[in-house]
């Protein structure tokens, strides 16, 4: 019975410890919890107060703010129209006390933002966080000194130099994506979706330019450009659930197991790529007097070629990790921006006829008295009104709508008003290239606006789709490059009118736009072609 007692004894002494132990975890659980909270709701007030010079659009609340009011919709599109006609410059705007934002929709207050030094300028995790495991500490990503010497390594793989040598990719990608229309046209198949394809025609190219891939993604199914359009679409949903933004919840999942999984194909891929390369550089270092890759006379560099020969003032290049981020950043960053300013410049045109037809009179005109259709790096100078119309469509669909940043100190702004150091400041593209101060009818297609004579007078931040400044993007020489080789082959080959999607069974007049990560159109944009003469001087793909 003594036994019996003494175990009795320890047991009820466990539980009591045990329940001790709980009391304190618990305990310090509800501290924890109350000194975030408490920290949380300071940090708000301090913003609020603060952002009191900016005009606030009405909130369900003050602690609620505007959270849920920001939709990825053809209505939220709206709203900004609606912001900008009431606040005409600028609006404070709030995620409930996590996120403190001022919207920015004018060129005065755009330019001393865009425009403020690389070294104060930082990324936010709002909009940036969620793309570190993807893109690491890439040129996108990162900021301060790291950010500046990135800048300098990478600038040498955009140099007009190495673009020349893309623009026969450009033409090949693009003959291989219109030999698919004319496939279908035979078929009797006139009207088409233009995203899909157009989406893979600008991973054929980027991977020939960034690795000298030849994936034949546009005619057979590729398991690394099927997980690069996964990545970009699981990013969009994690944006838009402000749960998601928490890795220690988004990882667990089913959403955060789909990303780590398609994430392993394109980290596989880049980092076989970027390893084989470097094994090829070292080993031509060790038999060349001369080590420069262009000795070898086997091929053109590439964008890896580039980046893994870059040193800086020291002579330190970038490590494999480095250059793996940087080619990753350059398939993300050039493949969907791209494809969605082609595909709203020949939805434009297909509604806008009489530009259509005088953008092809000019490429006619360019390449009248040539054996074969190709787009040349010199002709892309002589395409003035085709330009025009390619701007006017980046101003009315610009891809990306709005970019973000922070900064490390109070940002002075026109009429006296201050950013905090620390808040989220978002440039609407969208809102200052729709903004009635700045553009008369700004709805409207109207090319004729970026006719040099037009020109005077407006404010450079006015036109802003690669963004400005220091930290503008790096490729847009290279996007509009690419822009005007495949508009310019593609009016010389088909007549474009407004299509029909099947589903709605209307012309897409009325077409939906649709803000992701980049701008799209509900259900798709669509086309009627129309093949042209011009076929008869073009070379199968195959020929190239």
């Amino acid at each position: 019975s003594m036994h019996f007692l003494h175990g009795a004894l320890s047991l009820a002494f466990s539980f009591t410890s045990l329940s001790g132990i709980l009391v304190v975890v618990t305990t310090g659980l509800i501290a924890a919890v109350v000194v975030w909270t408490v920290k949380l709701l300071l940090r708000h007030a301090y913003y609020t107060h603060r952002l009191s010079c900016f005009s606030m659009p009405p909130v369900h609340s003050w602690l609620v703010g505007h959270l849920g009011q920001m939709q990825s919709t053809e209505e939220g599109l709206q709203q900004v129209d609606e912001l900008v006609k009431t606040y005409k410059h600028s609006c404070s705007w709030f995620f409930g006390p996590f996120y403190h934002l001022v919207r920015i929709f004018h060129p005065d207050y755009v330019k001393p933002l865009l425009m403020a030094p690389g070294n104060i300028t930082v990324k936010d995790d709002l909009v940036y966080n969620h793309l570190r495991p993807w893109l690491g500490h890439s040129l996108l990503i990162s900021n301060g000194k790291e950010w500046a010497r990135k800048r300098r390594l990478l600038t040498p793989a955009f140099h007009f130099d190495i673009l020349k040598n893309y623009i026969t990719t450009f033409n090949t990608s693009t003959n291989t994506m219109h030999e698919k229309w004319r496939s279908m046209l035979t078929d009797g198949k006139t009207n088409i979706e233009m995203f899909n394809d157009v989406t893979l025609m600008t991973l054929d190219s980027l991977l020939k330019c960034a690795f000298s891939y030849n994936s034949n993604c546009q005619e057979s199914t590729s398991e690394y450009v099927s997980a690069i359009v996964e990545l970009s679409d699981l990013i969009l949903n994690r944006r838009l659930r402000i749960w998601h933004h928490w890795d220690w919840i988004y990882w667990r999942t089913q959403q955060g197991r789909r990303f780590k999984k398609a994430l392993s194909i394109v980290h596989r891929f880049t980092r076989e790529v970027v390893q084989k390369r470097r094994t090829i550089i070292n080993h031509q270092r060790m038999t060349e007097s001369q080590p420069d890759l262009s000795t070898a006379g086997q091929r053109r560099k590439d964008f890896v070629d580039i980046i893994l020969s870059s040193k800086d003032e020291d002579g330190q290049g970038l490590t494999n990790e480095e250059v793996e981020a940087e080619a990753n950043t350059f398939m993300f960053a050039g493949h969907d921006t791209t494809a969605s300013a082609i595909c709203w410049t020949l939805y434009n045109l297909a509604h806008h006829d009489h530009y259509q037809e005088k953008c092809r009179q000019e490429v006619m005109d360019l390449l009248q008295g040539r054996d074969e259709h190709e787009i040349e790096w010199e002709d892309l100078s002589n395409l003035p009104f085709t330009t025009m119309c390619i701007r006017e469509s980046l101003r009315l669909h610009s891809p990306v709508q709005a970019v973000t940043r922070k900064y490390t100190q109070d940002m002075l702004l026109p009429g006296n008003r201050t950013v905090p150091k620390g808040v989220i400041c978002l440039v609407s593209l969208y809102g200052t290239h729709h903004n009635p101060a700045v553009w008369s009818n700004p709805h409207e297609f109207y090319p004729l606006r970026f006719d040099p004579n037009n020109t005077s007078g407006r404010s450079a931040s006015a036109f802003i789709p690669f963004s400005a400044g220091p930290r503008n993007c790096i490729g847009q020489k290279f996007a509009l490059a690419e822009l005007r080789v495949v508009v310019a082959l593609t009016l010389l080959r088909f007549h474009l009118a407004p299509g029909v999607n099947p589903e709605v069974g209307s012309i897409s007049g009325d077409v939906r736009r649709l803000p992701q990560l980049v701008l799209r159109a509900e259900g798709g944009l669509w086309l009627q072609l129309e093949p042209l003469n011009a076929y008869t001087k073009t070379k199968s793909p195959s020929a190239h």
